[in-house]
């Protein structure tokens, strides 16, 4: 995509942790194309992070706290993004977690807890973010939400989260027949394995990787760069008539039997 392709727009990023997130190879591609950004935060840790890698954009970022397992939190980020701008056009939703253990061993011994713990941050967030953005999408708009094959396919230790994908998948699904009226666009980019924090806290992570890699018809060498591009194309009006839409960008590791 050629710079300026979102020159004008206004977008929210969630999941910004450090330089090897995906949120942030994503955001990078959006300045770089035009749109101006504010990011969330969560946790004084995280917050110098993400101060320290906007600013390398060279110019104000603007960033808040935002817990997404708390709607107050989620309120009052919301009443401070109406304090920058009027108007939202793009929303970035990569965010997801469970607890350790339930990302290792079998997944008949996930618990209760870890189960809705699980839901709620990697799925129910995409509706809270959803509704309190959909109001200042006056001109339209795309939401995108960050996936994993693991939602269609077991992939061992992925566990709980596998399930929480699939509901996040199905989350975009019915928000995207929810604001299409408001010509918002909800679809998801699903990642082959990633190395990101987040990922290295699943068991077996680097054998996943590997042999996506090595089963993958382009080699899926796991570098968040190669979704940006990806995450430009669905911010755009190129992509302007897809909706509820899960895009694979995996090396091909998706269309594989064996």
């Amino acid at each position: 995509m050629s710079d300026g392709v979102l020159a004008g727009k206004v977008g929210l990023v969630f999941g910004v942790a450090n330089k090897r997130s995906i949120a942030w190879a994503i955001a990078q591609a959006w300045a770089q194309a035009g749109a101006k950004l504010i990011f969330n935060y969560q946790g004084e840790r995280v917050k110098e992070n993400v101060e320290e890698l906007t600013a390398t954009f060279g110019e104000e970022v603007s960033l808040a706290p935002c817990d997404v397992s708390s709607d107050e939190e989620i309120k009052t980020f919301f009443d401070f993004v109406r304090t920058k701008t009027e108007r939202v056009d793009l929303m970035l939703h990569s965010v997801a977690y469970a607890p350790r253990e339930a990302l290792e061993g079998s997944f008949v011994n996930t618990s209760r807890e870890a189960f809705r713990v699980a839901q709620d941050i990697s799925a129910y967030s995409l509706v809270a973010l959803a509704r309190e953005s959909a109001p200042l999408m006056t001109n339209g708009g795309s939401i995108i939400a960050m996936t994993y094959y693991g939602s269609e396919k077991v992939m061992p230790n992925y566990n709980v989260m596998g399930v929480a994908k699939a509901s996040l998948e199905a989350t975009a699904r019915y928000l995207a027949y929810d604001l299409g009226a408001q010509k918002i666009r909800v679809n998801c980019i699903s990642a082959g394995p990633t190395n990101t924090l987040a990922a290295r806290g699943i068991a077996g992570f680097t054998g996943m990787l590997k042999h996506a890699k090595e089963h993958s018809p382009l080699s899926w060498a796991g570098d968040p760069a190669a979704l940006s591009q990806t995450g430009v194309f669905l911010a755009s009006e190129g992509s302007s008539f897809i909706t509820g839409q899960v895009i694979y960008v995996d090396g091909g590791y998706q269309i594989m039997g064996m």
